[in-house]
């Protein structure tokens, strides 16, 4: 199976910019990552994460905006797709954001994904001033949002009335560049509702989670898939990975010790300090690690990789030494 790759830049919301002083150097610090990637050929696109506040705790430092970063990032880049691993469908209507994604994708030559979930940040939702609906609510905003979206990037005059956004024949032109329409990727694994929308609407899914975890969710997709009469594998199947390649002989301590620096934590510590896990190995464990993705069924991995806005080390060494052999 032929498997792409995404990597995330350092945008500041895993507290990834800290050691970075000024916002101007923070920015060309991420996008420094971006042209990097875009001049590796085994790395196909370059993600942003839509979050206002930093994890694991809001702290006062930064983290750039991540559509305006998205239209940055793909105006500093020539290669790579730009994407955002997810837009939350609760911070910009529905009708905005396609707008958005269609100037995006105009400006972009076509290199868009556009992702878009469902959202869980509570902190930073009630800090802007969303409130917190409850989860069948944001599922039930999501639902509408795909309809919106997809009307507006494929009729020219769109209706819809539904519980929390409505449109009344808005103008979207251009409607953007890649044929048919901008690429949409749903994020999430929710089986009534999120797995269905990709079924129904998603050019991507991104899942995440352990290999079984990702084996389950792919096998309820393609369910929803012959249900709504969808080819299932038309669909991107993604997951992300966070990881930290060492070389064979380096020391690990002392290799991640500016990236674990900002989260305060011991190499063991590092380990823990994302969600479904970090793994510090050699290219070999890595790429044990990215073939039980794709056994369970993944054909496109977005990666994360702690300390690449200090050294691109990591980043050479992945995509010349791990990568290439998944072709």
């Amino acid at each position: 199976m032929s498997v792409r790759f995404g990597v995330f830049a350092p945008q500041g919301w895993r507290m990834d910019l800290t050691e970075i002083a000024e916002p101007i150097a923070q920015y060309e610090a991420m996008t420094a990552v971006a042209r990097a990637a875009d001049h590796l050929d085994a790395i196909d696109s370059v993600w942003v994460y839509d979050h206002f506040h930093t994890v694991p705790r809001p702290t006062l430092t930064t983290t750039f905006e991540a559509w305006t970063s998205t239209a940055a990032l793909a105006r500093d880049t020539q290669r790579v797709a730009i994407g955002q691993m997810v837009t939350c469908a609760g911070y910009r209507s529905p009708a905005l954001l396609a707008k958005m994604a269609s100037t995006v994708d105009v400006l972009s030559h076509g290199r868009l994904y556009c992702g878009l979930g469902a959202g869980w940040y509570e902190e930073e939702w009630r800090a802007y001033g969303y409130g917190f609906p409850e989860t069948r609510q944001r599922m039930r905003a999501l639902r509408e949002a795909c309809a919106i979206i997809s009307q507006m990037w494929t009729q020219d005059s769109p209706t819809f009335s539904g519980e929390r956004y409505t449109i009344d024949k808005p103008i979207n032109e251009p409607k953007g560049v890649r044929v048919p329409h901008p690429s949409l990727w749903i994020g999430g694994g929710g089986e009534q509702v999120t797995l269905k929308l990709v079924a129904q609407y998603g050019d991507a899914s991104n899942t995440g989670g352990d290999p079984e975890t990702v084996k389950h969710k792919l096998a309820v997709l393609r369910q929803h898939c012959e249900t709504v009469g969808r080819d299932y594998e038309s669909i991107i199947h993604s997951s992300n990975l966070n990881l930290f390649p060492l070389a064979a002989d380096e020391d690990a301590e002392k290799a991640t010790a500016q990236a674990r620096k900002a989260l305060d934590v011991s190499l063991e510590e590092f380990a823990h300090a994302y969600p479904n896990g970090l793994l510090v190995g050699t290219t070999e464990q890595i790429a044990e690690r990215i073939e039980r993705q794709i056994d369970a069924g993944v054909d496109y991995i977005v990666i994360y990789l702690p300390g690449v806005a200090y050294d691109q080390t990591r980043l050479q060494m992945l995509a010349e030494e791990v990568l290439p052999r998944f072709r």
